[in-house]
């Protein structure tokens, strides 16, 4: 009789703890979330930005450059093929205040302009949601001396605003790709041809395609010549174009890449691309960033 009550009671006891054991992990599966990490591997490609953040208190160094044409009448080999040239230079932070929340600084070569950004991820792929969707805004201030007397009458001539949805998909973990679309928005001042709009409509494509475990190349497209930008102006306007190569080394993302734009923020490249592939205004350029923890690791 004992050895039967023993049995009895062990039976049940196996039971509640089967029953606890698959109720906990009935709870773990309905909360954990399965969502896409990594749809690129750096919050900037070629010239776009990407939908990817900085994770909570990151704080990321960015160093970027672009060198002069490779050919044409202003490339070959008196500069070096665009080496001996620095059309821009980049030097900015960005910060994780959570890990869909960044803001960032930044200061630019051309127009000595100091610009100010943030980026919020709204929609996260999963399992329930196809897409990934980023939104970005980056102000720009443009300091340096004005080239007459009444180029900016006042300060806010010297500002201008950039806002972006960029809206991404990883079809496999060698596939991604974006669609930003964008307005800038820009005083009178800041046009280089009178003819021209103040505020530009921008729509940029992008892809990351994985061809060994750690590089990947890269390409990015910004139609502008085409939307609200006329036609009939006296500069001949480019749609930036770039391509690169992707090298992620450990600490930080490393790209090296080719495009016909002289810039390098959204606020310049967009309304300001003059030059061309096909008469030889390429020129290499390179982007690279360092993370560091500033808070502490979960």
């Amino acid at each position: 009789m004992k050895r039967f009550l023993l049995v009895a009671v062990s039976i049940i006891c196996s039971g509640m703890y089967a029953q606890d054991v698959d109720s906990i992990m009935d709870n773990i599966s309905e909360a954990k979330e399965f969502r896409t990490i990594a749809t690129f591997k750096s919050p900037r490609l070629v010239l776009l930005q990407t939908n990817e953040t900085q994770k909570a208190h990151d704080l990321a160094f960015w160093v970027g450059h672009r060198f002069g044409d490779i050919g044409g009448e202003f490339g070959g080999s008196n500069t070096l093929y665009g080496l001996d040239v620095a059309s821009d230079l980049y030097l900015g932070f960005d910060y994780g205040v959570t890990d869909a929340l960044t803001v960032g600084i930044g200061r630019s070569k051309f127009n000595e302009a100091y610009s100010a950004l943030i980026k919020y991820r709204l929609l996260w792929q999963d399992e329930n949601m196809p897409i990934s969707v980023t939104l970005f805004e980056q102000s720009s201030w443009i300091t340096r001396k004005p080239f007459s007397n009444n180029e900016f009458d006042s300060e806010g001539d010297r500002i201008s605003h950039f806002f972006q949805a960029i809206i991404a998909r990883k079809f496999s973990p060698g596939v991604s790709v974006m669609v930003n679309p964008g307005f800038l928005i820009r005083p009178e001042a800041q046009r280089q041809d009178f003819e021209d709009s103040d505020n530009l409509f921008a729509l940029g494509i992008g892809g990351r395609f994985k061809i060994f475990k750690r590089i990947s190349i890269i390409t990015d497209y910004t139609f502008v010549n085409g939307l609200s930008r006329p036609d009939d102006l006296q500069t001949d306007y480019s749609n930036p174009f770039g391509v690169g190569v992707e090298i992620e080394t450990g600490g930080h993302v490393f790209a090296l890449n080719f495009q016909n734009s002289q810039y390098i923020t959204a606020n310049n490249f967009i309304p300001n691309t003059t030059k061309s592939w096909s008469d030889g205004g390429v020129r290499f350029g390179f982007m690279i960033s360092r993370n560091f923890r500033l808070g502490s690791k979960k």
